[in-house]
């Protein structure tokens, strides 16, 4: 397993669960001096992730992206999949697609998390689940061709009222045949809301679970809440996850602070 910590260029975003504020440089720069294997990235555009400028960041501090989130698409634009309308629909697929081949150029899956939507009022779930499906069909092509996958993140019931269940979520993904090129973003924070036991549903998940936001109960670093991460961390190790345990928490009480301790619980439940 690899640890990776979270930064947001979002100013619409601020307050919200990121770790680093205060660019990319200054984000791969304290990333490296903690010691994670990977970084996060929340950009504002997909136009704003300058592939050869991130990478010679990449190049510099030996640090790769661990995942670009799309997140922005609903926050800056209020973009997302389930819009009744559907010129919105097409803009937040392209959105995505556009995320989805610049994270594929630095080696890594894009996000879907709150673009992913709602079903909206008026709107039937199965039309609005077709285009889910429509979304992350599009998504997934993007993906394949760019050499990595996508991942789909399950959010809590007062963020989306689509998938709010790991693995109803994955389910969904096996029934649409797109369980191989889509994966879980399995978030900690959301399951500590939804689900009966934690460590049964990531075993459960198996080889479908393609990336973690490692995250405690209050979604602060891991250590500020109630959150029981040992036998988490133990359910990853009987699936064989090599993937990430990605820091999406609040920079409390600050973003060193909420960096080291992540870190420190990391290394002390991997060791």
């Amino acid at each position: 397993m690899k640890s990776a910590v979270t930064v947001s260029l979002v100013p619409e975003a601020v307050g919200g669960p990121f770790v680093f504020w205060d660019g990319l440089e200054d984000a791969f720069a304290q990333a490296s001096s903690f010691g994670f294997d990977g970084i996060e990235i929340f950009p504002p555009e997909p136009s704003a992730l300058d592939v050869k400028a991130v990478g010679a960041l990449v190049q510099r501090h030996d640090l790769p992206v661990a995942a670009v989130g799309t997140g922005a698409g609903w926050v800056k634009h209020r973009l997302h999949l389930c819009h009744p309308e559907v010129e919105i629909r097409r803009m937040a697929r392209e959105f995505i697609v556009a995320v989805v081949r610049q994270a594929g150029a630095l080696g890594a899956p894009a996000i879907l998390g709150s673009m992913q939507g709602r079903v909206e009022p008026g709107v039937e779930r199965e039309q609005a689940l077709e285009w889910l499906t429509e979304g992350l069909s599009d998504a997934a092509n993007a993906a394949v061709a760019a050499g990595v996958v996508f991942l789909y993140e399950p959010l809590n019931r007062y963020e989306t009222n689509l998938f709010n269940r790991q693995l109803d979520a994955a389910q969904f993904l096996a029934e649409r045949s797109l369980a191989g090129e889509v994966r879980i973003l399995a978030d900690l924070f959301h399951m500590n809301i939804e689900e009966e036991d934690l460590s049964a549903t990531l075993v459960g998940l198996g080889a479908s679970l393609g990336h973690l936001h490692f995250a405690d109960s209050n979604r602060r670093a891991l250590g500020y809440g109630h959150t029981s991460a040992l036998p988490i961390v133990e359910s990853l190790k009987k699936i064989n996850y090599s993937g990430y345990l990605s820091a999406e928490v609040f920079p409390f009480p600050d973003s060193k602070s909420a960096a080291q301790r992540t870190i420190e619980s990391f290394r002390a439940l991997t060791a």
